[in-house]
């Protein structure tokens, strides 16, 4: 019995106590049913508690992954083997066999190589020595029923040898599931005539296209599962995962004939320190792996949120220094991800070196190769040091290779990206003050127009951490929430690239304005070195941007920053979320709102340079956060508050506006009558005329024109320019309308980004929504019918929203796992004529409904709601007033306003996670 197991072999699975009463509870004269039937009854109990032992056992040493797996196997192997002495002994008892009546149990694939988490397949190879006889078919058939019924996933195939290698020659799937085979019972000659004829007759002389195809497999999979830097990833399959290093050993047995890859180390493929990474990385992914099937009950390997709760809790982290423990917990993830991207490397090196793998393709279709600098040479078409002792006698050339690399456009070789992150103890603290060391690194950022080339792979080798420490904390750290696709290095790394991308005037049609600013010159220095460390204070108990701003005032000097520069990316750190902010959170339409902001950015310069990093960081979140929506709001606050800044605060009151949009509105109603048109500009208050464009004016023109007392009057189209469909209500006006506009476009599922609502002098109210389906996008011409009744069926009363919502209201199963707090703040300043109740807190579909009720039930009436989300957390902002028409002055009236607010949420939230 195995003794390097998780617990006990006998207590996990007692073969010979297990065969002795399996064999004596089948009575003399049994048929065959009755013997399948006490066989899994036995083999089901025996499995449970083997199950249970080594749960329990795993459960105390959460890392001991290694001895898990191993466990696993051999329940499987007890099983097995018994199942197998059952059908030949009992079942199909066959006293002298003939030569071809032979038969072997191989365990191929993972099962093979004896690594099973708790939901692994069992990967059976039946082995014959000719064609199957009725015999071995009956075995095996019996095997598989007794098998299935013990709820096991079996994949099997029957075969001879030869089978094994006609088909192993044809395809690469099957030659790696026969790479790892290992006998489990049966004729054990027939297993090594196997084992002969695989090493002699396949594998021999076929390293190079077997490595070659494992490889293509292997981006294969990385572009069907996304960078190992996606939040939610996949254990097994996705990069950095499992089936890396199991392709990994997959090339190191096939290549070099061993299951240990400790052998290397003495060959001096692996330093051994880099094995001792690999024997990390592997310990923690599979129990990592193991953990998530027996957190799930069956084979799950993707970490999807509500999951990475549950591992992190499982594998005993904590929360601390102001992080949950889910997040130290997925920082490890990624940082063993990444380990295992550099072993695969420097395997890959060595296999390069020694010809089993061939150059790269491009080397093979480009023969030219770039003029290097002295110090350097090209190898395999890559970039590659020419004498190791002289490159580190100078420590400046471990920034140099990078910009090396960026000015012939080269990948740097695997053997120098080995040398350097070896020697990362050389860039010291006179390094980092070094005015050439600075220069250097400034121009990689500056001068080639594709950065996030060196900065990603810097980061990977350890560079950027140690020549900026304080950046160390933030790799690979996970930020635990639905709004980042990345990790917050990564992040960084994806908001440089959009800069270049933009320099390089590939978006001028997408972001006209940020194009524009950058064509006319700014000071890129302060701009590259405030996106490099705007995020630089994630991850600790102070608010980032504050802790940013003061690494920053440290930091920037050090990168070659003059004092004015660093003083402006210090203030761009510190204020990287104002614009964004007051974009998304605020009202542009109120003078207030671009005042304030033209106050808090004083100059043009930070205007531009502002605008450009929120950009840049918005667009860095991931695939799909950067919309129209936010653009138009965006380009919109820009325009203004740079109109503001060089014309002066004048050109934002609000008469010039009304009269500005009133003749506007005449110019578009050419075919209406003096008389009609008098009507139509005097039944409107000042606030409808700066808060709407005139397209929007136009629409309830016409819709006010003849309205009857009781009618309900909408007009739906999509509004190409932010992304949106727009709703325009006009009917009479009754307090709480608001919260039944709300109600009526919860219920057909949209999501709400902007909402405001009028009265007209005459008693009507005009409303405007401009809403998203469920992905984000307006919805189709085709969907826009049944809107429209369904809203009309709402307004009428004919459906109750309050009601209708409740099983709409709910949260995905993976979303449980987010907690957002409830932040509700008051600002009587913010806006001239209303109160600025801001609701931030999590999301759901019936959220913005219930705090609209609320409000009305306490006679607050709502002229706009602007609606900001951020993944699962969502900011709902109400510009309000009270029934009077004043602002909410009274501090008892706040307090007793918000309390019913936070009632509401709780009551939303618990309903929602049932």
């Amino acid at each position: 019995m195995p003794d390097d197991l998780i617990a006990p072999a006998s207590d996990i699975f007692d073969l010979p106590a297990l065969r002795a009463s399996l064999f004596g509870a089948f009575p003399a004269d049994a048929a065959e049913a009755d013997i399948r039937k006490i066989t899994v009854q036995i083999l089901s109990e025996a499995q449970k508690k083997g199950r249970e032992k080594i749960a329990a056992a795993f459960e105390k040493e959460p890392f001991g992954s290694r001895r898990t797996t191993r466990s696993y196997t051999w329940l499987t192997d007890g099983i097995v083997r018994l199942t197998f002495e059952v059908a030949t002994q009992q079942l199909h008892r066959l006293p002298v066999p003939t030569e071809g009546e032979r038969l072997a149990v191989m365990a191929v694939g993972g099962y093979g190589r004896g690594e099973m988490a708790p939901f692994s397949d069992v990967d059976l190879l039946f082995l014959t020595p000719y064609k199957i006889t009725p015999w071995a078919e009956s075995v095996i058939e019996s095997m598989l029923y007794i098998l299935w019924d013990l709820r096991l996933k079996v994949g099997h195939s029957s075969r001879t040898v030869k089978d094994c290698l006609r088909l192993g020659a044809e395809d690469f799937t099957i030659r790696t599931a026969m790479l790892e085979h290992r006998f489990v019972i049966g004729h054990a000659p027939l297993a090594k005539d196997l084992d002969t004829r695989l090493w002699r007759d396949l594998f021999e002389g076929t390293e190079r296209e077997f490595v070659e195809a494992k490889l293509e497999e292997r981006d294969a999979r990385h572009e069907k599962q996304g960078q190992r830097y996606m939040v939610e990833p996949n254990v097994k399959e996705g990069k950095g995962g499992l089936r890396d290093l199991q392709s990994l050993f997959w090339i190191i047995k096939y290549v070099h004939h061993t299951d240990d890859v400790s052998e290397l180390v003495a060959k001096g493929v692996f330093r051994p320190e880099e094995y001792d990474g690999f024997c990390q990385a592997e310990r923690f992914l599979w129990a990592v792996r193991c953990h998530l099937h027996l957190a799930s009950g069956r084979a799950n390997e993707v970490l999807s949120f509500d999951m990475q709760v549950e591992m992190a809790a499982r594998m005993g982290y904590n929360d601390r220094g102001g992080r949950r423990a889910v997040e130290w917990f997925m920082q490890d993830y990624f940082r063993n991800a990444t380990a295992v991207g550099d072993v695969t490397r420097i395997l890959l090196t060595s296999l390069e070196a020694d010809h089993t793998k061939g150059a790269p393709l491009f080397q093979r279709i480009f023969k030219r190769q770039p003029k290097v600098k002295q110090g350097y040479k090209v190898v395999n078409n890559r970039l590659a040091i020419s004498d190791n002792k002289a490159f580190l006698a100078d420590k400046l050339n471990l920034l140099s290779i990078f910009e090396e690399a960026l000015r012939t456009g080269l990948l740097i070789h695997p053997g120098a990206m080995r040398l350097v992150k070896a020697n990362l103890n050389l860039i010291d603290e006179g390094m980092r003050n070094d005015k050439e060391a600075q220069k250097l690194f400034l121009g990689l950022l500056l001068k080639h127009g594709n950065p996030d080339r060196a900065l990603r792979r810097m980061n990977e080798l350890g560079v950027l951490a140690a020549f900026i420490p304080e950046f160390a904390p933030i790799v690979a750290m996970m930020q635990f929430n639905m709004y980042h696709h990345y990790t917050v290095d990564e992040h960084i790394i994806q908001c440089i690239w959009n800069l270049s991308e933009i320099e390089l005037g590939h978006l001028k049609e997408e972001l006209p304005v940020a194009s524009t600013i950058l064509a006319e010159g700014i000071n890129r220095r302060v701009l590259y070195v405030a996106l490099l460390l705007h995020d630089i204070g994630k991850g600790q108990d102070e608010d980032h941007s504050i802790l940013g701003a003061r690494i920053t005032r440290k930091v920037a000097p050090r990168l070659g920053l003059n004092k004015k520069e660093a003083e402006t990316a210090e203030w761009l750190v510190r204020h990287h979320l104002l614009m964004s902010d007051m974009a998304q959170k605020r009202d542009i339409a109120d003078p207030r709102t671009v005042r304030d902001f033209a106050k808090a950015v004083k100059t043009r310069e930070r205007l531009d340079l502002l605008c450009v990093l929120t950009v840049c960081d918005i667009r860095g979140v991931g695939p799909g956060t950067w919309n129209n929506w936010k653009a138009a709001l965006l380009r919109a606050l820009y325009r203004q508050t740079r109109r503001a800044l060089e014309g002066g605060m004048e050109d934002l009151n609000r008469e010039m506006r009304g009269t500005e949009a009133k003749k506007l509105l005449r110019d578009r109603l050419t075919n209406w009558s003096a008389a009609d048109l008098r009507v139509e500009t005097g039944r409107h208050y000042p606030p409808y005329w700066q808060g709407l464009h005139v397209t929007a004016h136009e629409i309830f023109a016409d819709l006010l024109r003849d309205i009857k007392d009781d009618e309900i009057k909408i007009d739906i189209h999509p509004d190409e320019d932010r992304d949106a469909t727009r709703v325009c209500f006009a009917l009479q006006d009754h307090p709480g309308i608001f919260s039944r506009l709300a109600g009526a476009v919860a219920l057909v599922g949209a999501n709400v980004v902007d909402a405001r609502t009028f009265t007209t002098k005459d008693g009507y109210a005009t409303a405007a929504f401009w809403i998203q389906d469920a992905e984000g996008h307006p919805y189709e011409s085709s969907r826009i019918p049944r809107l429209r009744d369904m809203i009309r069926k709402t307004l009428r009363g004919e459906i109750v929203a309050r009601d209708a919502i409740k099983p709409k209201d709910k949260l995905k199963k993976r979303e449980k796992a987010f907690k957002v707090p409830t932040h509700i703040t008051f600002d009587n300043d913010g806006s001239e004529i209303f109160t600025i109740i801001e609701v931030d807190t999590r999301d759901r579909p019936g959220l913005l409904f219930d705090l609209a009720r609320t409000l009305a039930n306490q006679n607050i009436y709502i002229a706009s709601a602007l609606i900001a989300t951020y993944g699962e957390q969502v900011v709902d902002t109400f510009y309000v007033k009270d029934m009077f028409g004043l602002k909410l002055h009274s501090k008892t009236k706040r307090d007793q306003i918000e309390k019913k607010l936070r009632d509401a949420i709780a009551a939303g939230s618990e309903s929602a996670h049932g």
